[in-house]
């Protein structure tokens, strides 16, 4: 006999451990918004059941949802990983970061030609020695200026 705790979830008994959440509980567990668990169950990305009025998830669903969720490091372009860091090659943001600066900087810098980058489908891809020159011709420079 299933028995409801006061958190929301289901036991399937008192003895066995947790195997069921709600969409409350998932989205806590994920650390996402309920609307963004619910949109994962009406796309089919994440397996879910609807008792009379509430979702409950199996947590292996949830982990196996987890695991195959769409991560940009995981993005591939013909065949190869996109943003190969050990090949040196970064995302827009991840040079940002790497950098200090904000990414519509990293953005404004290839538009005006300032900073090589190469558009693979959606994304900017810019290898590391693109970056060092960057910084070199150019951040060091603002630097120097700001510091007079």
């Amino acid at each position: 006999m299933d028995m409801e705790n006061n958190n929301g979830v289901l036991d399937q008994n008192l003895d066995s451990p947790r195997k069921v959440v709600s969409i409350t509980e998932a989205a806590r567990i994920n650390g996402v918004t309920r609307q963004a668990i619910y949109v994962a169950i009406k796309q089919n990305k994440l397996k879910a059941r609807k008792d009379s009025t509430r979702w409950t998830i199996d947590l292996d669903d949830l982990e196996e949802y987890r695991q195959n969720k769409y991560s940009r490091t995981k993005s591939t372009f013909d065949g190869e990983l996109l943003f190969n860091n050990d090949k040196g090659f970064y995302s827009v943001n991840q040079v940002a970061k790497m950098l200090g600066v904000p990414a519509q900087k990293i953005y404004y810098a290839t538009r005006i030609g300032v900073l090589k980058a190469i558009r693979k489908g959606a994304a900017w891809v810019i290898h590391i020695d693109d970056v060092k020159e960057y910084q070199e011709k150019y951040l060091s420079r603002s630097s120097e200026t700001e510091a007079m």
